[in-house]
């Protein structure tokens, strides 16, 4: 099968194509390497086609998307921080950059488009675990453009006769995210902190907690998304469906490296909730989808990485 990865050079992207590659797909890339990083492609490069520019580029990206049967769209301003000082970026990648990879879809007959979705459409969840049945309540520009995204998926979708899966992640982490980045996640800045003998700083409390999702996991997800049977439009969670403290992430990693951990504490960033979980029944009865890698085994494979990037 062919098929199109936008945003292929990001922390996701870059799993994704190489899990599609592994399963013999021919595979096209759309970046402009904003956010993602070509070190990632490097391993394959010889082995797809790509095509740097941007998902606003309507012709550029009719180019990345043409002959393929499915499009996995995960090309996106990824940041509630970044969101808050740059919400109109952010629209446009998120929001706009959805409804011209819709429109590309379309005008190259696509059968299916899966969308890197995000649990930040939740917002404060009034109960845990979050269902796709609650009523989405955004506190971002990033958790609002996502919303926009998903809907303008759904809705050309359905006036395209293109079919549509959003998939809603939760705090995904492994391999390959870039700790030195601003916004940067919280695993890969605690890993490489604690490696290099430096202090992991918490922004906020010990007691925020969070759903931790291997990479490997998603990708399985996004496998399991572009097979689906039926043809109706679907949004799912994707997640372990547990959640840790950040005081429990940090005895975690001091584990698996044999270090000790004495974190310092910082201010909370804005933004940020302090609880979120995901309840995943519906991915399980939709897609089949089953956590594959908890997190002291992810946590494990993402140390080795971080020691030895070669070894990934």
């Amino acid at each position: 099968m062919r098929v199109a990865v936008t945003g292929g050079a990001g922390f996701i992207g870059h799993h994704l194509v190489r899990g599609l590659l592994a399963r013999g797909h021919e595979v096209q890339v759309i970046d402009d390497f904003s956010a993602g990083h070509r070190w990632r492609l490097a391993p394959f490069v010889d082995r797809i086609a790509l095509t740097e520019a941007s998902i606003l580029d309507a012709p550029a990206l009719d180019l990345a998307v043409a002959n393929c049967e499915v499009v996995f769209h995960l090309a996106a301003v990824a940041s509630v921080a970044r969101s808050l000082v740059a919400p109109r970026e952010t629209n446009e990648v998120n929001a706009t950059g959805t409804i011209e990879v819709m429109l590309a879809a379309a005008r190259n007959r696509v059968r299916r488009v899966v969308l890197a979705g995000s649990a930040a459409v939740y917002g404060i969840p009034e109960e845990l675990p979050c269902r796709e049945t609650q009523l989405p309540d955004p506190r971002s520009p990033y958790g609002a453009s996502k919303l926009a995204s998903e809907h303008y998926l759904h809705t050309l979708g359905a006036l395209h006769g293109v079919e549509t899966v959003a998939l809603r992640y939760f705090n995904v982490f492994g391999p390959g995210q870039d700790p030195a980045s601003e916004y940067a996640a919280v695993v890969p800045r605690f890993v490489t902190a604690i490696l290099e003998g430096r202090r992991p700083v918490i922004n906020g409390t010990g007691d925020i907690s969070r759903d931790f999702t291997y990479v490997d996991d998603v990708v399985e997800a996004n496998l399991l998304a572009s097979g689906r049977s039926s043809r109706s439009p679907l949004t799912c969670n994707i997640a372990c469906g547990s959640r840790y403290t950040l005081l429990e992430l940090l005895q975690t990693i001091g584990d698996v490296t044999g270090r000790p951990v004495d974190p310092g504490f910082g201010p909370p960033r804005p933004g940020d909730i302090r609880h979120s979980q995901a309840d995943i029944s519906l991915a399980r009865q939709a897609l089949a989808y089953e956590v594959r890698v908890p997190l002291r085994e992810g946590i494990a494979r993402t140390v080795t990485w971080y020691r030895d990037p070669a070894v990934s």
